[in-house]
């Protein structure tokens, strides 16, 4: 099976500090660069993440301070790995969640700018959890027959998603090897923001994703209450999140 491509996709896995989006840094990606001739590309790097890798994340992944402590930073090698991806499709395995928002956090923090809202994201776990509800190690040994070896490093994580995803689409007749069509399969929510704290419903409005106004226009949670605003800015939320929460409320003062 070769995946039907019209853009390069670029199948990517992060290992990080640790799972807040917000306030994590990654320590490491790589990522499969496929062409759409099938051409394949590796890039894996290493980074500083310039701040204390937690030992409960070393635990998972293998990478310590001493390992990262002479790799360039993320803001050393952001422009790059930007170029690098450009016009790039974008499929990972939890990566709508987490390895998308993150990186586009790490992005924003060095003020490059970078959008995937352009791109298709296709996420392999999210097309697993709908057919199968498994982890990618159990993925890998039910789709592929082999054990995932090297987990949680993330070269080893990337080559199983990618694995897994092509071994999909020979299992699954109804899948389409498209990308657009695996992107829309894969998608849990229609994101406005990578975190998912804003979505749109079906008529294409903006809504609020979690706590007490779960369900709620922002506009009209917005004009009701005014210090949600205040709230949100200064709360710990990603720096996308407060930038597009911000765009809905100069859009809706403007109208």
């Amino acid at each position: 099976m070769h995946l039907n491509l019209k853009n390069p996709i670029a199948v990517l896995d992060l290992e990080t500090t640790g799972v807040d989006v917000s306030r994590d840094r990654i320590v490491e990606v790589s990522i499969i660069k496929v062409m759409p001739d099938g051409r394949e590309e590796v890039k894996t790097q290493r980074i500083n993440p310039t701040i204390p890798i937690p030992a409960e994340s070393t635990k998972v992944h293998g990478i310590t301070d001493e390992d990262v402590k002479d790799c360039p930073t993320f803001k050393e090698v952001a422009k790059n790995l930007a170029a690098y991806l450009e016009g790039c499709d974008v499929a990972g395995y939890n990566s709508i969640k987490f390895d998308v928002p993150l990186l586009v956090e790490e992005f924003l923090r060095v003020g490059v700018e970078v959008d995937f809202r352009s791109r298709r994201m296709v996420d392999v776990q999210n097309i697993f959890h709908r057919m199968e509800q498994r982890t990618l190690a159990a993925a890998y040994k039910f789709y592929c027959q082999k054990d995932l070896v090297n987990a949680h490093s993330a070269e080893a994580d990337t080559r199983a998603t990618y694995d897994v995803l092509l071994a999909q689409l020979d299992r699954y007749p109804e899948l389409q090897n498209d990308v657009a069509f695996l992107a829309e399969f894969s998608a849990k929510n229609r994101n406005v923001d990578y975190a998912g704290r804003i979505v749109l419903d079906d008529n294409g409005n903006e809504i609020i994703n979690f706590g007490k106004h779960k369900g709620r226009k922002v506009t009209e949670v917005l004009a009701r209450e005014p210090s949600y605003y205040a709230w949100m800015m200064n709360g710990d939320f990603t720096l996308d999140t407060k930038r597009i929460l911000t765009q809905i409320r100069l859009k809706s003062i403007n109208r």
